[in-house]
C-alpha cells in the first residue's frame, strides 16, 4: 500500500511539472535561435556556453517554485492521498481535514524550496535545472535523476554536489513534524516524509527533461532564460 502511494505521488508530480507553465530549466545557445535562448547540459564542458542567472531570475524562479501553481497543485494532490488514507487520523475527514492536510503539504513545499534557495545563495550555487545535451532516453533520465542532488557553481557553471539540494526536502518535513503535526510524530516520520519530497523533485526533473519546450510552446514564451553571452569558461567559484 505504501509503495502504491509512493508511485502515485511520483507519477503525479511528474505530470504536474509537465504542465505548460514556467519552470526552472534554461537552454543552450543555439546558432539558429536569434532570441539567444540557452539550452542545457550537465556537467558543463569548457566548450559549452553557460550564463549564470541574475539575482532577478533566481528570485522569480524561487517565487514560482515556492508559491506558484505547481506547488499548489502538488499540495492539493498530496492532500487528497492523505485524505483517502486518513493520515494523520487526528485531522479527521471532511473539508476541515482536507484543509489542514493541504496547508501542511503546501507549507512543507514552501519551506523546502525556501531552504534550498537560501542555502544555495549562501553557497553561491545555481540550483536551476539544465536539460541534458545528451541523446537517448536513459542518459537523459540519468541526468535528470543526478541533477536532483547537483547544482552549478562558478562563472563556468561546473556541476557540483549540492548540500542545499540534499538538506532542503528534509527541512520542510522536520519543520512540519515538530511545528504542527500531532505529537506522536517524530524524526523518523520526518525522514520518511522528506523522502517523498525528494522523489517529488526527481519526478519534476524528469518532466522538465522530457517536456517539449519549443519556440511555439507556452513554456518557451514564459520561461526565464538567460539570453546574453556567457562569460569566458574556465573560471573558478
Amino acid at each position: 500500500m505504501k509503495m502504491r502511494r509512493l508511485m502515485l505521488l511520483l507519477l503525479a508530480t511528474a505530470g504536474l511539472a509537465a504542465l505548460p507553465v514556467p519552470a526552472k530549466a534554461q537552454a543552450l545557445a543555439d546558432s539558429g535561435d536569434t532570441s539567444g535562448t540557452v539550452a542545457s547540459t550537465a556537467p558543463a564542458p569548457p566548450d559549452l556556453i553557460y550564463t549564470r542567472p541574475t539575482e532577478k531570475t533566481k528570485i522569480e524562479n524561487y517565487l514560482f517554485d515556492a508559491f506558484g501553481p505547481y506547488p499548489a497543485a502538488g499540495a492539493a494532490f498530496a492532500a487528497g492521498i492523505s485524505q483517502a488514507y486518513n493520515t494523520p487520523p487526528e485531522w479527521k475527514q471532511g473539508a476541515e481535514g482536507y484543509g489542514k492536510r493541504f496547508g501542511s503539504d503546501f507549507g512543507i513545499a514552501a519551506i523546502s524550496t525556501t531552504t534550498r534557495y537560501g542555502l544555495a545563495e549562501a553557497f553561491r550555487e545555481d540550483t536551476l535545472y539544465y536539460r541534458c545535451e545528451c541523446k537517448g532516453v536513459f542518459p537523459r533520465l540519468r541526468h535528470a535523476v543526478i541533477s536532483t542532488l547537483t547544482a552549478r557553481r562558478g562563472q563556468d557553471g561546473h556541476s557540483v554536489f549540492s548540500f542545499p539540494a540534499l538538506v532542503a526536502p528534509y527541512a520542510g518535513s522536520m519543520t512540519a513534524v515538530y511545528a504542527w503535526y500531532p505529537g506522536r510524530y517524530n524524526g523518523k516520520d520526518a525522514l520518511r516524509m522528506g523522502n517523498y519530497t525528494m522523489l517529488g523533485y526527481v519526478g519534476g526533473n524528469i518532466a522538465l527533461e522530457f517536456l517539449y519546450s519549443g519556440p511555439h510552446s507556452l513554456l518557451h514564451r514564459m520561461h526565464l532564460n538567460n539570453g546574453h553571452a556567457a562569460p569566458n569558461p574556465g573560471s573558478n567559484p
